[in-house]
């Protein structure tokens, strides 16, 4: 069929980076929405340790980049699109060596830092960043330098923010044009959520632990009179963008998560100055990321799903047009094959279930690696639209059914994960990755039967919302 879709154009998503000392039980955690197309399937796949003899090339089928790869390519997991005309966008995953990557956040630079340093077509963009960096790096702070090389060497398409992550440190890069960019390593004790936006502010150049960029930034800001308060750097306040639209579009999604994490306070949905770090008012799970990916603005009145009339003002975080939900989480004081988990939601987070995949397992699950358009009904991604879209016309008659049923398999998958870790701590090295298999495929497959029954069910209850209906005497 004819594809006329453009994914760079349209992409829009919602991250959260926590660090380990901000969770309950010292895990670092990254999670992203992947927001493009309501129907645009996305597949799970395994790309296996290779070593070549012939150098390798990345070309790009979205636009002309191409560079050369390294010879060795670590085992890595993928979301890539069911098709890749448009591109790879791969999407997140983690390596061999437990390192996580999630890319990307789009974002928006002024015209002022585009007109001194424009963006390149054929530069680097969202569709090729995991495949050419996530393979290629052993910690988090080396997938910001990788990428940062890049980009400065060939330049990018676009305005985007990156995540990364290992066992001890969480990173998020930003471009702010061409070929500038900036990182910040998430303090330990701190969290931050980004919607859409450059978010990254005050740069401590003097601070290498905690702060990576180009090494001709500042004399790039200079050169160019683009500093208004040249006291400071704040990078977004130079480099990023103050719009009707980041209001309506792009900070309340922040403000929603910082009033849940950090509590209550008086700032606006609309504010230009919410902080980028924060601390939260109690210690986060992977629970609580998964629910701010979910979310919607529940129990106020910008819920697309009440009555208000403020219902439609901010756009929600968690909305028809996620193409898939991921949570990247490094728990501690277990092997990475064990303690890098994958949750991975596919469709609508707030309708999907989060399923948890081990770093170590060898392969994916067939309906994972299936779905295109138009609906394929031994899909994974389709499995869990169909079960978004039946429910979609009758929230109110139909909702509590349907979070009953997440939340029976939400508790189940958590007890099969714990099981499966304390099994999996007692396998030797030949064991392993055939156990860990084993467990991904298991806690797959059981979230996957359980929506089709909740389909099953939504079926069976909707079948008298017909508008073609009478009230009959039963005696008739």
């Amino acid at each position: 069929m004819a594809l006329e879709y453009n994914k760079s154009s349209l992409s829009a998503c919602t991250s959260i980076l926590i660090g380990k000392g901000a969770t309950v039980d010292g895990s670092t955690i990254i999670g992203r929405n992947e927001d493009a197309k309501a129907s645009w399937p996305k597949h799970f796949v395994i790309h296996e340790h290779k070593e070549f003899t012939e150098q390798q090339k990345f070309i790009s089928q979205a636009n002309d980049f191409q560079m050369d790869l390294p010879k060795i390519r670590s085992k890595y997991s993928a979301t890539p699109e069911w098709t890749s005309k448009e591109g790879l966008f791969e999407e997140d995953g983690f390596n061999e060596y437990g390192v996580g990557m999630s890319a990307t956040e789009s974002a928006y630079s002024n015209q002022r830092v585009l007109g001194a340093d424009p963006l390149e077509i054929n530069g680097i963009g969202e569709e090729a960043m995991i495949t050419v960096v996530l393979p290629y790096i052993k910690t988090a702070k080396e997938g910001v330098l990788r990428l940062g090389e890049i980009i400065e060497k060939y330049g990018t398409c676009e305005t985007n923010g990156v995540l990364f992550s290992d066992r001890d440190e969480v990173w998020y890069f930003e471009s702010g044009s061409g070929h500038y960019w900036v990182a910040q390593r998430i303090p330990d004790d701190s969290y931050a959520v980004v919607a859409n936006q450059l978010a990254i502010q005050e740069i401590d150049f003097d601070d290498e632990k905690n702060f990576l960029y180009h090494k001709d930034i500042q004399k790039f800001v200079s050169d160019n009179h683009l500093n208004a308060k040249p006291d400071t750097f704040n990078f977004r306040e130079i480099f990023g963008t103050h719009t009707l639209s980041d209001e309506i579009y792009s900070t309340p999604r922040v403000w929603w998560g910082q009033q849940e994490f950090s509590g209550k306070t008086d700032e606006s949905p609309e504010s230009e100055n919410l902080s980028f770090i924060k601390k939260a008012n109690r210690l986060l799970s992977v629970d609580d990321a998964q629910d701010y990916l979910a979310s919607h603005f529940q129990k106020t009145p910008y819920d697309p799903l009440n009555e208000s009339k403020d219902n439609k003002r901010f756009r929600p975080i968690s909305l028809a047009k996620t193409q898939e939900s991921h949570v990247l989480q490094v728990r501690p004081n277990m092997a990475p094959e064990i303690a890098c988990v994958h949750w991975l939601a596919m469709g609508v987070a707030s309708q999907s279930i989060y399923v948890p995949f081990y770093m170590g397992m060898t392969d994916t699950p067939e309906e994972y690696k299936l779905g295109e358009l138009p609906y394929d009904s031994k899909s994974a991604y389709w499995t869990y639209k169909l079960a978004g879209v039946l429910l979609d016309s009758h929230y109110k008659e139909l909702g509590k059914m349907f979070q009953d049923k997440q939340e029976a398999i939400n508790i189940t998958l958590r007890k099969k994960l714990h099981d499966f870790d304390e099994q999996a701590s007692s396998k030797d090295d030949e064991e392993l990755p055939n156990y860990l298999t084993k467990a991904s495929f298991e806690m797959a497959k059981l979230s996957i039967d359980g929506y089709k029954e909740l389909i099953a069910q939504l079926i069976t209850d909707s079948t008298d919302f017909s508008p073609l209906n009478f009230k009959t005497d039963m005696n008739l």
